[in-house]
């Protein structure tokens, strides 16, 4: 929710600062650019950025002032420890530790620290209580401790020209090079150089220094004055910036390194941003971009679209990738990150005096303000281990509840229960299915989140009994804002009970928020945390039933009148850290706080927790979904959606959506129709709109547009089982849920930089939604051989590193079937996921060019934790020698047994074969064969290929349970089955 409001807003705050707030965030204005900083009014920022000048002008990274001392060298156990010495003039070296840790999978872990400040042999500023160490906790909240044990089996091989280096990995095929003078480090796959630290010489490590205050030059002196020429100091030890003074106290500390990609012409992730998925360079250029991209979780007013600001997220995950190699970077940081990308091409044959295409060396340049170098190499060598990889160090996805993959309905506000009502019969009139319904700030008494509006909402219970009855949810919001005012129970314990961020001076602080006056959770307090559950106890939040959500908004923090509309820098949380050391993880803790705080409001009833937050870090996905925050109702930013959820998908947090139809503004009849047809394959499906807006709710619109919405939404609903197992694998492998077209096609360069269709998990199903105004065709890129098939008629459109263009009138959604899958799904409509719970499935089969297929189905309880205990079915499903099967993937646990007791009757009613073979057309029946039966004969209906399209074959009511091990024979197999 944006940070825009009308007068009935201010009631709460004075007159001015209303009318100040108001100007700030007026609905019809765009971002406002003089409210965040660009890199040369970030000191630190212009530091790096200009020390990363001089080296390059130097033309040399050989007068980089860190150095290895050699003889500090100890290994042991796959860890190798060291210091790096910074030589500085006329003063004593700086003696910086060095930590380098060689795990499995190919991964190193380099952390570089300061001994001074690791020491606390350091004064700080202003008699600060904060910490004299460099921030170290960015792993305790972002990494789960698996994948951290080193690989005893490293070896040390000491070369003699400066250079150390270590091989690990299998049959010793990683190996680091590690170089002495000046400081570096490059990772080597085989003999293939991968990634390089300080290859360009950027490492830089703002020491701790004291302040000296130099004499004043006395400008009425007739005497010659002598003044030595300094650095500039001029951000070093205060910093100013709207009208807010950062106090430093521990002075300058940024922390910066340059890391190459050598050979690797595109990189992804960094979310969050509003960007390509192929990230563009920083550094100027014809259709480049001149900041680098930032990371700094801002509440950002109705963001710009192609552009390296910071938004609401941050993931400092990089993955690099060409045709034969995927590599990947994660800078565990949690402060203020800026990251500069270049690209430079680098003949790779000297004979051709430049005359070759050579090869694309990405270059990149971070920079943050404050902590440790803290940084983890993943060496691939595809997507899939790079996401593996990323997913055991920061935790995968949490498998949701079966409602949170299903269409939520939202607005600010529904404005009383009544209203909730109304629409949830109107859904019901209309034949729509939809979960869950959302309540924006509104519905609280006076902005006192865990309270109900007596006025407008004075039955609670009974508008969440109403939902149960059709299985629906509902999803309330709470901020970490807690209104500061008298009588309010939970910002008096708040203060009273010292859990609250507090400022400079050691004092509460005091900000402004919805609630105008308020106070902020710290959430990095276990005593907090453990306070903040006990609030959504059933008795405590009173008017909740247990199909009651939540919704964690807000939590960059937002302050409306903090700086870059944040909290200071120099504020102080648990632990006494400075907030400038973990800003970007500060929502993190917050929506971590209510996610354990849902599963604890019952004792002995624990169900899957639902939390959408909108701040996140590397970690998040383990407890939360995100959307892509306060989007316009324009075709650009339906457009702009697809890469940035794709984006999340790279960046290890899949769990995304985009607010369908657009925040802000009202969307034409055209395009909140598109928006929905997109949306039914955004990982998180939410439709939302703006307090200012017009009712939208997709009965609203009329035919022929409610219909064509209804049927993306019934389309989204009858895939639920794909979209289920898609859940499944990313929540056990760390896989995006919708994958990018370099992801499924790694060596297929042309399609590196496509980011406007995706696949659906492993289903192959392929879609790219209409983006564009008055489109009725899209032009989709296959870059496989295999055959696709249009989901609704079967249309054959050949593959090979071709473009098909694909009609696509407004009441269709572009979906292609790739040849070789099998796609669950259930056919029958329902109102909500909870009813279709013992529906029977249809299963897809979308045969190859040689007559194969195959695809997996997950099913379980859809809502507990009981298939951590084996309840859970998890069937392999294969075509090969025209006979389908399903064999068991699953392994046996303490509740296998009962859960496919409650299962038994959920069969297949119906199997499609896509693609079938002309020999069946005479065919008029298939052999079952189960545990149950030996033989028995279900109905078999051809169709023949007409105009393009494909033939197929229907097989009715083979009723073979979707938790057994079963075979479906057809054509020639049948036969041989049954002349047996």
């Amino acid at each position: 929710m944006a940070r825009s409001s009308r007068g009935m807003y201010c009631w709460a705050i004075s007159t001015l600062l209303c009318l100040l707030i108001l100007s700030l965030v007026s609905p019809s204005a765009a971002v406002k650019h003089h409210d965040f900083k660009r890199c040369d009014q970030s000191g630190f920022c212009k530091r790096n950025r200009a020390l990363a000048d001089s080296m390059i002008q130097a033309g040399s990274p050989d007068t980089s002032p860190y150095n290895l001392d050699a003889p500090s060298i100890k290994f042991k156990n796959g860890v190798l420890e060291a210091s790096i010495i910074k030589s500085i003039p006329n003063t004593v070296p700086v003696r910086l530790p060095l930590t380098v840790t060689f795990l499995d999978r190919g991964n190193v872990r380099v952390t570089v620290d300061e001994e001074k400040r690791q020491k606390g042999d350091i004064e700080l500023r202003h008699d600060s209580p904060v910490r004299k160490e460099r921030y170290n906790e960015a792993g305790a909240w972002a990494l789960t401790g698996a994948g951290l044990q080193s690989q005893k089996s490293a070896v040390l091989a000491r070369a003699s020209k400066g250079v150390s280096e270590v091989s690990w990995g299998p049959d010793g095929r990683f190996k680091a090079v590690i170089r002495h003078a000046p400081f570096g480090v490059e990772f080597y796959t085989g003999e293939e150089k991968q990634v390089a630290f300080n290859g360009r010489g950027f490492l830089n490590v703002e020491h701790w220094r004291p302040k000296i205050d130099r004499p004043a030059v006395d400008e009425n002196s007739t005497e010659q004055q002598t003044v030595e020429p300094v650095e500039d100091e001029s951000t070093w030890w205060e910093e100013t910036f709207g009208g807010n003074t950062d106090s430093k106290p521990k002075g300058p500390e940024s922390v910066a390194l340059d890391i190459t990609f050598p050979g690797y012409g595109h990189v992804y992730g960094l979310a969050e941003h509003a960007g390509p998925l192929s990230l563009k360079q920083t550094r100027g250029g014809e259709g480049n971009y001149d900041q680098p991209y930032r990371m700094y979780n801002s509440d950002i007013f109705e963001y710009e679209l192609d552009s390296p600001m910071t938004l609401y997220g941050s993931i400092p995950f990089l993955q690099a990738h060409k045709k034969d190699s995927t590599v990947g970077v994660f800078w565990l940081n949690a402060a203020e990150t800026w990251v500069d990308i270049t690209k430079a091409r680098r003949d790779t044959n000297p004979l051709t005096l430049g005359l070759s295409g050579g090869v694309v060396d990405t270059q990149t340049h971070w920079m943050s303000e404050s902590g440790l170098l803290d940084i983890f190499v993943m060496l691939g060598p595809t997507p899939q281990h790079l996401a593996k990889s990323y997913g055991e160090l920061t935790g995968y996805t949490q498998l949701p509840a079966t409602f949170a993959m299903a269409y939520h309905q939202c607005r600010w506000n529904y404005v009383s229960d009544e209203d909730v009502k109304d629409v949830d019969r109107k859904f019901d009139k209309y034949n729509i299915p939809y979960d869950v319904i959302w309540l924006d700030i509104e519905y609280t008494d006076d902005k006192q989140y865990f309270t109900w509006d007596a006025l407008n909402f004075p039955d609670p219970i009974s508008m969440e009994k109403q939902l149960d009855e059709s299985e629906r949810k509902l999803v309330v919001i709470i901020d970490p804002h807690i209104k500061n005012k008298g009588g309010y129970s939970v910002g008096e314990e708040l203060k009273s009970k010292g859990l609250a961020v507090k400022n400079k001076e050691n004092n509460i602080f005091e900000g402004w928020c919805w609630p105008g006056s308020s106070n902020w959770i710290d959430a990095f307090n276990p005593a907090a945390r453990t306070w903040w559950k006990s609030l959504f106890s059933f008795d405590k939040f009173k008017g909740t039933m247990q199909n009651v959500w939540l919704w964690n908004d807000m939590n960059e923090p937002s302050v409306f009148n903090g700086p870059e509309i944040t909290m200071p820098r120099d504020n102080i949380h648990h632990g006494n850290w400075e907030h400038r050391d973990l800003h970007n993880i500060n929502g993190m803790t917050f929506h971590n706080a209510t996610y354990h705080a849902l599963l604890e409001r019952k004792k002995g009833d624990v169900r899957r927790p639902f939390v959408l937050t909108r701040s996140f870090y590397a970690g998040s996905q383990r407890s939360a979904a995100m959307w892509t925050g306060d989007n316009q109702a324009n075709w650009e930013h339906l457009a702009a959606s697809i890469p940035m959820i794709l984006n999340q998908g790279v960046s290890g947090f899949p769990f995304a959506g985009a607010d369908v139809g657009g925040f802000f503004g009202n969307p034409s009849k055209d395009l909140q129709t598109r928006w929905y047809q997109a949306g039914a394959f955004y990982p998180f499906f939410r439709g939302h709109a703006h307090i200012d807006t017009r009712r939208r709710e997709p009965y609203m619109l009329g035919e022929p547009y409610t219909g064509i919405m209804t049927q993306a939404l019934r389309l989204r609903y009858a895939l639920l089982p794909a979209w289920y197992t898609a859940f499944h694998e990313s929540s056990t492998e760390g896989y995006p849920i919708v994958r990018s077209q370099y992801y499924v096609h790694p060596k297929d360069e042309k399609g590196y930089e496509i980011d406007d269709q995706f696949y659906l998990g492993s289903t192959g199903l392929l879609v790219k939604p209409v983006t564009k105004e008055g489109a009725d065709s899209v032009d989709i890129y296959l870059s496989d051989e295999e055959n696709y098939f249009d989901y609704f008629d079967y249309t054959v459109y050949k593959g090979g590193l071709k473009t098909q263009r694909i009609a696509a009138p407004l009441e269709k959604l572009p979906i292609l079937m790739q040849g070789g899958h099998i796609i669950p799904r259930k056919d029958r409509p329902r109102k909500s996921s909870g009813l279709m719970k013992w529906d029977p499935y249809t299963l897809v089969v979308v045969l190859s060019k040689t007559g194969e297929a195959k695809g997996t189905i997950y099913v379980d309880d859809g809502e507990t934790f009981g298939y951590q205990q084996g309840a859970y079915v998890h069937r392999a499903l294969t075509f090969a020698d025209n006979r389908l099967t399903s064999s068991n993937l699953g392994t046996k646990g303490s509740k296998t047994a009962s859960y496919l007791k409650t299962i038994q009757e959920v069969t297949v009613e119906k199997i499609i074969v896509v693609n079938a073979p002309d020999a069946w057309a005479t065919q008029s029946e298939v052999l079952v064969t189960d545990g149950q039966s030996q033989g028995a004969k279900a109905e078999l209906t051809y169709h023949a290929a007409v105009g393009g399209k494909a033939a197929w074959a229907t097989v009715r009511r083979p009723d073979v349970q979707i938790g057994a091990d079963w075979s479906v024979a057809f054509g020639d197999t049948l036969r041989d089955k049954t002349d047996l």
